[in-house]
C-alpha cells in the first residue's frame, strides 16, 4: 500500500503515474526496464483494466515482458511494431540537457534500440537522479563474452585520453558468476566519477571491437517526468522548452501495489 512506500518509491510512483497519461489508445509503446518502469507498467495495467485503454507494448527486457503480460498489457515485439509512437523508461542519471546514463538494470542494449525506434522518449525518475555532470553512476558497457578481458584492458587504456576522472572498469557479477544480459553478453561498469564529454565518450566506446553498446543516451530523451516524495511532479520538455508542475494524490490501490517485486 502507498502508506508503506518510502519517499523514493512514492517519487517513482507519481512520476510513473503522470507519465502514463502520455499513452493513448492505439499507440505502440516501448516499456522500459527497472524499478521505476515497473511502476509504469503497473499503472498502465490498471488503465487497461479499469479505463479500457488499448495499446500495444514493446518490452525492453524479459522481466518487463512478464510483468506487462501479468497486468494485462498486449505485448508485441519491436519487429512486429516496426516503429513506436512513444517509449517510457527510467534512468540512472540525467543532466540538464536530458542526456542519460542507463543500464543499471542490465537492459541498456534493448532499451537504446527501442528508444531510438520511437517518435518520443519520456524518462521517468525521482529528483535524486538529476546531476550537473554525468558520471557518478557507473557507466555500463555491454561487451561480448569472447575476449572480454582484452576488451576490458582496451577500454581502460582508452579512458586515459578521455575527459573523465576515474578510469577503472569492473565486470558486473550475478553472485559468483558474470551477469548475463538478455542478449547473452557481459557488462563492464566504468567508474568514471565525471564525464566531461559524454558525446565523445559514447562514440569512442562504440568503435571498440568487442563493445556492443554503451549506456550513454545522447539526444534521445525528449521529456523527463520527475517525481517527489510528497506527490509533486515536474515535467520538462526539452524540445518545447517548457516546465510544468503538478501534484498527484496517493490513492490506495491494492491491485497496483500488491506483489510488486521489481
Amino acid at each position: 500500500m502507498t502508506g508503506e512506500l518510502s519517499p523514493i518509491d512514492k517519487a517513482k510512483f507519481v512520476a510513473a503515474k503522470r507519465a502514463a497519461d502520455f499513452v493513448e489508445d492505439g499507440m505502440r509503446v516501448g516499456l522500459g526496464t527497472g524499478s521505476t518502469a515497473a511502476w509504469l507498467v503497473r499503472c498502465l495495467g490498471e488503465m487497461v483494466r479499469d479505463e479500457g485503454l488499448k495499446f500495444k507494448g514493446v518490452p525492453t527486457s524479459t522481466r518487463t515482458a512478464e510483468l506487462a503480460r501479468e497486468v494485462g498489457i498486449e505485448v508485441i515485439s519491436l519487429d512486429e511494431a516496426k516503429w513506436l509512437d512513444l517509449t517510457i523508461d527510467g534512468a540512472d542519471e540525467f543532466d540538464t540537457d536530458l542526456n542519460l546514463i542507463k543500464g543499471g538494470g542490465g537492459a541498456l542494449l534493448q532499451e537504446k534500440i527501442v528508444a531510438t525506434a520511437s517518435d518520443q522518449m519520456v524518462v521517468i525518475t525521482d529528483a535524486g537522479k538529476e546531476v550537473e555532470t554525468l558520471g557518478a553512476f557507473p557507466l555500463p558497457v555491454e561487451v561480448i563474452p569472447f575476449g572480454w578481458q582484452t576488451t576490458h584492458a582496451l577500454i581502460e587504456e582508452t579512458l586515459i585520453s578521455m575527459d573523465v576522472l576515474g578510469r577503472s572498469a569492473t565486470l558486473r557479477m550475478n553472485g559468483d558468476r558474470p551477469y548475463i544480459t538478455d542478449e547473452g553478453n557481459h557488462i563492464l561498469d566504468l567508474h568514471l566519477q565525471r564525464i566531461g564529454n559524454p558525446r565523445q565518450l559514447a562514440l569512442v566506446m562504440n568503435q571498440m571491437p568487442g563493445v556492443v553498446e554503451n549506456g550513454l543516451f545522447i539526444d534521445i530523451c525528449d521529456t523527463v517526468v520527475i517525481g517527489y516524495g510528497d506527490g509533486r511532479v515536474e515535467v520538462r520538455d526539452i524540445n518545447e522548452g517548457t516546465v510544468e508542475h503538478d501534484r498527484l494524490d496517493f490513492v490506495e490501490t491494492d491491485n497496483l501495489f500488491t506483489d510488486l517485486t521489481d
